[in-house]
């Protein structure tokens, strides 16, 4: 059970606490957060309400703990992060019930979230490994006008502290794929749990304490985003921004400064069918890509562009797929379970009545009880519908039907968005063409699109984001390279 156990000291009374220097701590501000359980609509956890003076010394302390830390041996650093992902996997039990009770995540969906993240950690430590122990070894006649009298060592070195914002909808996998890479290659980390979904956080949070690491290493700070945010994501003591999220990335890479940024901030995933697509493949993918976790996903399908020869075809087949999902609380496992909030709930039902105001077809009866929206398909969206570019992040999809490929090119480039995207075709031919046309992070050729496997590399285009993450690529970008030349006093030539 969550906040029994070896959890116990994470709680005081009903309110769970923060982390900082290697202790679970109660906010001196006396103010807590209330978590809103999506499906019961009613208050489920509370989290401290951090002031801005424990920001900073939060940041004091991570800084001081990068120091040592930059200096203890790869390969401890590895052993302790294979330690956390294995009590990260055996508790897997207490942080996916706070999954379940604090984002309606359906059970084995949350399950497999906290052992996706504990192969991620254990993933990063042996990938670490690797990378962080080459380095590049240069001479210098290899420019033009040079003897060989300089030799260049360069190295990957760490950035100090690196700062952790995951999204409500994966926050502990989204964490531990910034917390593991930043702590590999010698930072200290500094975490903020999105309000929904901060108590699974502050669980996994605690699996690193009960690896052992260094005192100060890890915080993970609670609060409003109003209260602490800006002075988190502008603190002079950060040197590096790893962010998932909306809208708000834009914002904190206006402010940042001159450090390294790494943001996923959504998209709106097109999915491109060609008429000689394998149309049952398309189905069942549509269903998986647009619907699972009631398509609050930054990587699910948003719009499908399809032929109009093959279009009534297509809709038949996923409207017959539809009428099996199951709706209902994320406890049994429901295939359709409540978006995270009442706003949520409230902007996608503005999307679906201005759809219905400009004449989309509904090919389901629009049904909504609280914050759960029953699955629909709208099709025949033309482009002045605000779905045909807006991100619902809930279980509605558009179709537009198209006369063209160049067409569905047109309105996937035309999107401020570029995450993802997809397309179905039986012509490797084509889908390379256009999946060259498409311009997004990454295409996916006859299958949804997909955040993963985590070692894969994950970018966005655009409004989509900076930078590129996996598990690779976070390693690198939470680096920065360090040369030391040696100057001889006449050129030297191996075996000259």
């Amino acid at each position: 059970m969550a906040g029994t156990g070896v959890y116990q000291e994470i709680i005081d009374r009903d309110v769970y606490k923060y982390y900082a220097d290697g202790e679970w701590r109660t906010s001196s501000s006396g103010k807590s957060v209330s978590i809103i359980n999506p499906t019961t609509r009613k208050p489920e956890y509370k989290v401290q309400a951090c002031t801005q003076e424990e920001v900073n010394k939060a940041m004091a302390s991570a800084k001081e703990a990068q120091k040592g830390w930059a200096k203890t041996p790869l390969w401890k650093r590895a052993e302790l992060l294979h330690k956390a992902a294995a009590i990260l996997k055996e508790n897997k039990a207490p942080i996916s019930e706070c999954l379940v009770k604090e984002i309606a995540k359906p059970k084995k969906d949350a399950v497999s979230e906290v052992v996706r993240s504990g192969d991620l950690v254990s993933y990063t430590a042996e990938e670490g490994v690797r990378i962080l122990a080459e380095g590049k070894f240069l001479v210098s006649d290899s420019f033009p006008g040079n003897e060989r009298t300089k030799y260049c060592l360069a190295s990957k070195v760490p950035l100090g502290v690196v700062l952790a914002i995951p999204p409500f909808n994966y926050p502990v996998n989204l964490a531990v794929s910034k917390i593991a890479p930043a702590l590999i290659a010698g930072n200290a980390l500094v975490l903020k749990p999105p309000t929904q979904g901060a108590v699974a956080a502050l669980h996994m949070v605690h699996c690193f304490h009960l690896a052992g690491f260094p005192k100060g290493l890890i915080s993970c700070i609670t609060g409003k985003g109003s209260e602490i945010g800006d002075f988190l994501t502008m603190h002079p003591g950060v040197n590096c921004i790893s962010f998932t999220g909306g809208d708000t990335g834009i914002a904190i890479s206006k402010k940042a400064g001159m450090i390294p940024l790494q943001m996923e901030l959504g998209g709106k995933d097109a999915c491109i069918v060609l008429e000689d697509a394998d149309l049952d493949l398309v189905a069942a993918n549509i269903i998986k890509g647009g619907f699972s976790y009631s398509g609050q996903r930054c990587t699910a399908v948003k719009v499908v562009m399809v032929m109009e020869s093959v279009a009534n075809a297509l809709v038949d087949k996923v409207n017959a797929k539809v009428a099996k999902l199951t709706v209902g609380p994320p406890e049994e496992d429901c295939d359709i379970t409540p978006v995270v909030s009442e706003s949520s709930a409230n902007f996608i039902e503005g999307l679906v009545m201005d759809a219905k105001q400009k004449g989309a077809t509904f090919c389901q009866e629009y049904k909504r009880e609280g914050n759960l929206i029953w699955p629909l398909l709208l099709d025949h969206v033309r482009p002045d519908m605000r779905i045909a570019w807006e991100e619902p992040f809930g279980p509605v999809l558009p179709v537009i039907r198209i006369n063209s490929v160049e067409e569905g090119i047109h309105h996937c480039n035309a999107s401020n968005f570029g995450l993802q995207g997809c397309v179905f075709t039986r012509d490797i031919n084509k889908a390379i063409l256009i999946s060259d046309a498409m311009e997004t992070g990454t295409v996916q050729i006859n299958s949804a699109p997909a955040r993963g496997p985590d070692h894969f590399p994950f970018q966005g285009l655009k409004d989509s984001g900076i930078g590129s993450q996996g598990i690779t690529n976070s390693i690198n970008m939470m680096t920065k390279t360090k040369s030391t030349v040696i100057n001889l006093p006449s050129p030297s030539y191996t075996m000259g």
